[in-house]
């Protein structure tokens, strides 16, 4: 059963470095204020009201929360220790930066309730990251995932394609290189130009140019396609839409509030393109969790195919895999499968 999340945002707490993309207030919504034990328990209690029998986790994300002060870390975690010990949170997640993981602070955080970290990695390529202000190197980024998955916790990383010096190739690289290192999950940020931020003004000059929403789409299917071949779960394509993120702070980039749907529905227009003809009527069967990405956001798909002859109606299926199609053709019916039967070339981006 899926759990409840309870998110706590430390918007740039903690952190040594201002990247070049980097507007964390802007990004999270958030000042930057820690939350005081009050707020803490405040809110998990409401969050936990609506939760019924999913279990609650409580999530502190933004800022680097291992290069706080170890008295603010502990500040923040103690309210946590009776609700874990009584089974009414079942874990605690965070996020930080991939030079401020060793044992001790692993040791440290899975005693006091941590059971997931997710790694700000970005990128894999010590090019793009010393380009981007990053402040430490791929080999830091791969170490902290081992001591990370070494003492038994789930690892994410978060993965931003189109940062200066990045190129299509190794984003993917870098992708690859977050799958062998052995992460659990990971989140597909493109990168935005925010205003206020360093890259900002690379931008104005005409220093840096960003991947538009078409380009980001095009490359975030291909590392969707990637990862999900190789059963990493992907949980976030693009940064979430809330107050901080809109047409006057988002300068340039790939930009969407439902950027994920789009990327994931791409997949399967593209699967079903392959394998239909113009003038054909086809019937597409799906499960019934995959509607929505069959059809598209607002129904693309099905009018993108229009556009090219083909009249396709969509019908649930619940025997079908999530990965599986069924296309049926006048009397006859194949099926499809995304991760065996859809490819895509690195030339295709």
């Amino acid at each position: 059963m899926k759990p409840v999340t309870v998110p706590f945002f430390i918007s740039h707490q903690g952190c040594p470095h201002t990247c070049a993309f980097c507007d964390q207030r802007t990004i999270s919504g958030a000042v930057g204020i820690l939350p005081t034990k009050e707020e803490i328990l405040t809110k998990i209690a409401g969050w936990r009201s609506t939760a019924g029998l999913r279990p609650v986790e409580v999530a502190f994300f933004g800022g680097s929360f291992t290069a706080l002060p170890r008295e603010i870390q502990a500040e923040l975690l103690a309210p946590l220790q009776p609700l874990l010990a009584d089974g009414e949170i079942a874990a605690v997640r965070l996020s930080t930066r991939p030079d401020y993981i060793d044992d001790k602070r692993v040791e440290w955080l899975k005693k006091s309730g941590v059971r997931s970290i997710e790694l700000g990695v970005q990128s894999l390529d010590d090019a793009v990251l010393k380009a981007s202000g990053r402040g430490h190197t791929a080999a830091q980024s791969l170490a902290a995932m081992h001591c990370i998955k070494q003492h038994g916790l789930s690892v994410g990383a978060q993965l931003m394609p189109g940062l200066p010096c990045d190129t299509p190739l190794s984003s993917l690289a870098s992708l690859e290189g977050i799958i062998a290192a052995g992460a659990d999950f990971i989140r597909i940020y493109p990168t935005l130009v925010i205003r206020g931020t360093e890259l900002a003004k690379r931008h104005a000059v005409g220093d840096y140019l960003p991947l538009d929403l078409e380009q980001g789409v095009s490359l975030c299917k291909l590392l969707l396609h990637h990862a999900m071949q190789a059963g990493l779960p992907v949980i976030r394509i693009g940064l979430q839409a809330d107050d901080g993120l809109n047409a006057d702070t988002v300068l340039a980039g790939c930009w969407h509030p439902s950027l994920g749907q789009i990327v994931s529905s791409r997949l399967y227009f593209d699967l079903v393109s392959r394998f239909v003809s113009q003038g054909e009527p086809v019937t597409i069967f799906c499960h019934p969790a995959r509607l929505s990405d069959v059809v598209g956001q607002k129904k693309c798909n099905l009018r993108q195919l229009a556009e090219r002859g083909v009249l396709a109606r969509v019908i649930p299926e619940v025997s079908l895999e999530k990965e599986e199609l069924v296309i049926k053709k006048e009397a006859q019916s194949f099926k499809y499968n995304l991760l065996t039967d859809l490819h895509y070339s690195i030339d295709e981006v």
